[in-house]
């Protein structure tokens, strides 16, 4: 999706002569690169711990060599048209001197901290992961109810009820609402922590507990939730850590050491019950919040990390969209861009990996028995080793020893930068920062409204004092066609490169660009890409119509087409009716794709070149074309050609973003001015459309099909040309029917010889003809004789009079029963009452029809 709209998106800036540039990357995917490595070795039996980190960082490395331009490879089969030359990567040696750069400049300036806060830990990858690294689950669990101990009370208790019993461990107060009278007396006193050996915390009273929810009483532990993370630090309550980093339990909790958390939760839970504290346990529906990359459920936990300060970053970043520095597409997303900005939270930017930018900070210890790995007050930024080395020595001494923070920077960290680290940042002169910063376009998915633009924009601001793009647009997720989000359990993925292998990259293009709206998920069916291919099909055929027409074309004339142009009045004077109208609804055509594109509605625009293409041009002007490219008259011949490669190779212009491929293939087949299709420039606009052209030929239809229609009723063979009065009151009508007489002969396959366009009705009016009312002043008479099988269609109708006779007998007999109007319900009455009235008038028809043929018979 993102690859298809960025690239219709830049091929009609390009063709519209804006300097354009769309630069290709990638970035380096921290936490998934490092699993899927990790998993690779586990199969070999081997561990990044036992490789080292200098070892294993390689053996990414290598993986990155092998695998990385998978995702590069399957955007140039998609056709995205990027400038290849500039393709970047993260952790390219330029990208990586902006990291260093921005975060030395966000520390310098006291926005990068490093504190003991309540982190997200993904015990399975062991490291901290963001709140947007985080999903949630609706999920059924177990609550359990228990009772806590009254220090010094005798036998007094109080219920409480947790989904995490192996937390208790790790309580250091319980909580009651200060307005519920049913634990007031025990606000002040303390109760003694199950399982721990006497360990007793206090009980204190906070608004922020529910009295009507469970049991009113809230066990709190700050080192392992996020909501009692913040009463702790309401009431300087103490933190204990029970766990270790892949969440086995540590020392603090007691006999329970070593086990895992969930071991730890049924081995707790037993002995609670046998000392007779358990109440009871019962299946609960909770969300439980799971890591987006791991799947494991992540465990709230309080450790060292490195933060960036949001709100001074996110003050300006809400204040750009409020000025209208920055727009998003479609609107109704900035309620959602400013609902994250005003509540942001601190970011951890910390990672602990190997793979990805590790954080510019080293520590300083007086000697290398003092080196520990959580390391030390003491610590100094810089751009490079030998840079923190010179920083130490004159700051702390040259006899100290200096250590570099194991960490790595998240993801999104370098990701952020990326609208402008990649146009040279920090060197504020190179060429392509001066030329292209700020960026006009930001497209990608909603999905990542928070992960990644806000923090560009936020980035932007801050390092270069600009925005760095001034519209963000965002599209929908691709759906399955039931509308359920892919996924490998669900089995309903559906691979790209399969579906061009089958269907064609414009098929699959063009699905993508027309099925959906700015924002709005796209269910993705089968039927939807038939007709996309169906449709390429139609201007591949087309195209092969107007090279069979060029087939005798001399070198002269060729040339000529190269350059023919009607974009002027006095280019279409004396052209035949049905050149003309092309030409108009062409340029027309060109004014509203072109508004519909600069207002980034590309789905709306690709549609309506798909009417233009299909019926327009194909099944209306190709076959209207025939009767000069077929008539043997070399003029005519070479007039129509000349109309048919303008508007062909027009409309293979604005279809190039949409279908790239099969454009430029016919581009180069056709006559066209020097260069390739992806190159030449949008076509004209405002050019000259002929209003009164359009009127004439949207008579024409109108006849062409009232007589289509007529056939079709009367069971007329295909092949059959017939008979037609054209009948035209207003004099300038009838003038231009009648020129466009061969025209509505080959579109109705009307016989020339027995067709014809009066100005008025012919003696004997309608009488043995069918008559058919096209519009005020317009009308066709086709008569009757050799229009059909008379005898045919007559015992045809009797046996459809008789069929309605009977249907409308058995619904008047219903309203006639005055116990079914009474008793029946409204709506079905009504419903009975409709069809008589539709069956009334079908057999009104038919008698019509009936009276008409018995006619036709008697003469």
């Amino acid at each position: 999706m993102f690859a298809t709209l960025e690239d219709i998106m830049t091929r009609f800036a390009r063709a519209r002569g804006r300097p354009t540039l769309w630069l290709p990357g990638t970035d380096h995917a921290g936490i998934a690169t490092q699993m899927v490595v990790e998993k690779m070795l586990a199969a070999e039996g081997v561990t990044r711990g036992e490789l080292g980190r200098e070892a294993f960082t390689e053996k990414v490395w290598e993986w990155k060599r092998e695998y990385g331009s998978a995702i590069t490879g399957q955007l140039r089969r998609l056709g995205a048209s990027c400038d290849w030359s500039r393709e970047a990567f993260t952790l390219d040696d330029q990208l990586s001197a902006a990291v260093v750069e921005a975060f030395s400049r966000l520390h310098d300036k006291g926005l990068v901290y490093r504190g003991s806060y309540m982190v997200n830990w993904s015990p399975n990858l062991q490291t901290a992961v963001s709140d947007l690294e985080v999903e949630f689950f609706d999920e059924s669990v177990e609550l359990f109810y228990f009772e806590y101990p009254i220090a010094g009370a005798d036998g007094e208790s109080v219920p409480v009820a947790t989904t995490r019993p192996e937390t208790i461990l790790g309580d250091t107060a319980i909580c009651v609402n200060p307005d519920d009278e049913r634990y007031a007396h025990l606000v002040g006193k303390e109760a003694e922590v199950p399982m721990s050996g006497g360990r007793r915390i206090p009980i204190i009273a906070d608004g922020y507990v529910d009295a009507e929810f469970g049991t009113g009483c809230l066990k709190i532990t700050p080192g392992h939730d996020a909501n009692d993370y913040e009463i702790g630090q309401r009431f300087g309550l103490p933190i204990i850590n029970i766990m270790n980093k892949d969440a086995s339990m540590n020392a603090a909790a007691g006999k329970y050491e070593g086990m895992d958390r969930y071991e730890c939760r049924k081995a707790l839970w037993a002995d609670m019950e046998a000392a007779g504290m358990a109440i009871k346990r019962e299946p609960y529906q909770t969300r439980v919040p799971r890591s987006q990359r791991g799947g494991e459920v992540i465990e709230p936990m309080v450790s060292k990390q490195w933060f960036v300060k949001m709100e001074p970053l996110a003050k300006p970043a809400l204040e750009a969209v409020e000025r209208g520095d920055i727009k998003i597409v479609p609107e109704r997303f900035e309620k959602v861009y400013n609902f994250w900005l005003e509540n942001i939270k601190d970011w951890c930017i910390s990672r602990q990996l190997w793979w990805g930018h590790r954080i510019p900070v080293w520590y300083v210890f007086d000697s290398a028995d003092d080196i520990v790995e959580d390391g030390s007050a003491r610590y100094v930024v810089a751009r490079s080793e030998a840079e923190a080395r010179a920083i130490a020595d004159e700051k702390y001494g040259a006899s100290t020893v200096i250590v570099q923070d194991p960490d790595v920077l998240d993801t999104w960290f370098s990701s952020g930068l990326w609208p402008f680290s990649t146009l040279g940042w920090p060197n504020e002169s190179a060429a392509d920062l001066q030329r292209f910063y700020p960026t006009a376009m930001l497209e990608t998915g909603h999905d990542i409204l928070f992960f990644w633009v806000a923090r560009m924009v936020m980035m932007g601001i801050e390092l270069t004092g600009a925005a760095p793009f001034h519209t963000i647009f965002l599209h929908g997720l691709v759906r399955d066609e039931k509308g359920r989000k892919m996924s490998k359990s669900l089995g309903n993925v559906v691979d790209p490169l399969d579906t061009i292998a089958e269907y064609g990259t414009d098929a699959l293009r063009f699905t993508l660009a027309t099925g959906t709206t700015p924002g709005q998920d796209l269910n993705l069916n089968m039927e939807r890409l038939t007709n996309s291919r169906n449709f390429v099909n139609k201007i591949w055929n087309a195209g092969k119509f107007i090279l069979y027409n060029l087939s005798d074309v001399d070198d002269d004339e060729w040339q000529k087409l190269c350059a023919v142009d009607f974009s002027e009045a006095a280019a279409c004077e004396g052209l035949p009716l049905s050149d003309r109208w092309i030409i108009g609804h062409l340029h027309h055509t060109v004014d509203r794709v072109t508004v519909l594109a600069e207002k980034h509605d590309y789905g709306e625009a690709g549609r309506l070149l798909y009417d233009f293409a299909w019926s327009d041009f194909a099944d209306w002007y190709i076959e209207s074309s025939k009767a000069a490219t077929y008539s043997g008259d070399a003029d005519a011949q070479a007039s129509a050609r000349a109309v048919l490669v303008y508007v062909y190779t027009s409309l293979l212009r604005l279809l190039h973003p949409f279908v790239p491929f099969v454009t430029e293939e016919l581009w180069g087949a056709l006559p066209h001015p020097p260069g390739p299709l992806i190159t030449a420039s949008w076509p004209k606009t405002a050019a000259h459309v002929d209003r009164t052209a359009l009127d004439d030929y949207a008579s024409l239809q109108a006849v062409v099909r009232a007589i289509r229609n007529a056939r079709a009723e009367y069971g007329v063979e295909l092949g059959k040309k017939i008979a037609a009065s054209i009948v035209a009151s207003a004099p300038e009508t009838q003038a231009r029917l009648q020129a466009e007489l061969p025209v509505m002969a080959l579109l109705a396959k009307l016989d020339p010889s027995a067709a014809q366009v009066l100005g008025s009705m012919p003696e004997g009016g309608a009488e043995g003809a069918v008559g058919l009312v096209v519009r005020e002043g317009l009308e066709v008479l086709l008569p009757l004789a050799g229009l059909f099988d008379a005898e045919k269609e007559r015992a045809r109708l009797l046996k459809q009079s008789s069929k309605l006779e009977k249907s409308l007998g058995g619904l008047s007999a219903r309203l006639g029963n005055a116990k079914f109007v009474a008793s029946a319900p409204e709506a079905v009455v009504a419903e009975v009452r409709g069809q008589v009235a539709e069956a009334e008038e079908q057999l009104a028809m038919v008698r019509e029809k009936l009276a008409q043929v018995d006619a036709m018979l008697a003469n």
